[in-house]
């Protein structure tokens, strides 16, 4: 019961975040501005009158703003974030559109990190000052260290353009979504998951190792290994799980953040996610597609937040949820 009453604050407090970020969002576009302005920003900079006029009409600016902020709060609730004035056509069909290449982008890119980090921190936190570990800092800095666009142009040189030369068609860039065949999906996600982990893994190596190796200091784990218990089982029973807890608090904040932080990954494989979509509302002054994008971000954070919220008490005993 004590999960089920923390899901239904934690779920109250995500929907009045939601709310303050839709309140301030509709705040900075519509009630900051004159009418004419805002109408121009929506219908774009060379908008003809008779343009102009339609937005005005279309989205009621002409009404006092409590009347527009209850019809903007209203569209919101049934999902309607209006229609692009780039594309001409409803926001909605272009998030539905782009998503997905995001979605697997993340999920795929946020698995491999995790246990390529993981599995390296560990070791490296097991074997302190070895050539392993020596080895493993070396390539931590070098991965902290690279650009993600230079990654990604690497990759597509060192084993897109190889394979290709070779007459292997496997590796594509573009973006295949999984109706198409597991096979395409997948040829055309590795490398930018590969991309995507080169870089994160490398902050959740150091970050793992470090917070393992103050762990295997602490009194519970000597207590343990004075029962009796073998090595194996005090490292992965006991201290890698209290080991976790910066790690998930780390991922909750990368995840949330990976909306709209995957833009140079999709760029430079052509994926035609929602991060390089946004990037072409704002150059185009695609008003709201950029509001959905802002609304659409804000949710995934307090998703992502409140799953971490739920490790914590999986993850480390000492934890619990109240």
């Amino acid at each position: 019961m004590s999960t089920v009453r923390f899901l239904i604050r934690r779920i109250l407090t995500g929907i009045v975040v939601l709310w303050l970020v839709s309140s301030a969002t509709f705040f900075l576009f519509f009630a900051a501005i004159p009418v004419q302005d805002v109408a121009r920003n929506l219908a774009g900079r060379a908008a003809s009158p008779a343009v102009l006029q339609e937005t005005i009409n279309y989205y009621g600016l002409e009404k006092p703003i409590l009347v527009q902020y209850g019809h903007f709060l209203g569209n919101l609730v049934h999902g309607n974030f209006g229609n692009s004035f780039y594309y001409q056509e409803p926001v909605t069909t272009i998030i539905k559109q782009d998503l997905p290449a995001t979605i697997s982008l993340v999920i795929g890119g946020t698995l491999l990190w995790l246990i390529a980090g993981l599995a390296v921190g560990i070791l490296s936190a097991t074997r302190a000052r070895s050539l392993f570990d020596r080895l493993a800092t070396v390539g931590v800095l070098a991965g902290i260290s690279a650009p993600t666009f230079v990654v990604g142009e690497l990759l597509i040189l060192i084993v897109y353009t190889q394979l290709h030369q070779h007459g292997i068609g496997f590796i594509e860039t573009g973006y295949a979504g999984i109706t198409s065949g597991v096979g395409p999906w997948l040829g055309t996600m590795i490398l930018p998951w590969v991309t995507l982990a080169i870089v994160q893994a490398a902050v959740y190596t150091r970050l793992s190792r470090g917070s393992l190796l103050d762990t295997l200091g602490e009194d519970s784990i000597r207590t343990a290994r004075s029962k009796g218990l073998s090595e194996r089982r005090v490292l992965y029973r006991h201290a890698v799980r209290s080991a976790m807890t910066p790690v998930v608090s780390q991922l909750g904040i990368d995840v949330g953040g990976l909306l709209g932080g995957v833009v140079v990954v999709e760029s430079v494989f052509g994926l035609h996610g929602i991060g390089q979509q946004v990037v072409t509302a704002i150059t185009n002054g695609d008003q709201p597609t950029v509001i959905a994008f802002v609304i659409l971000a804000a949710m995934f954070v307090v998703v992502a937040n409140i799953v971490v919220d739920l490790a914590y008490s999986a993850l480390d005993p000492r934890v619990r949820i109240s």
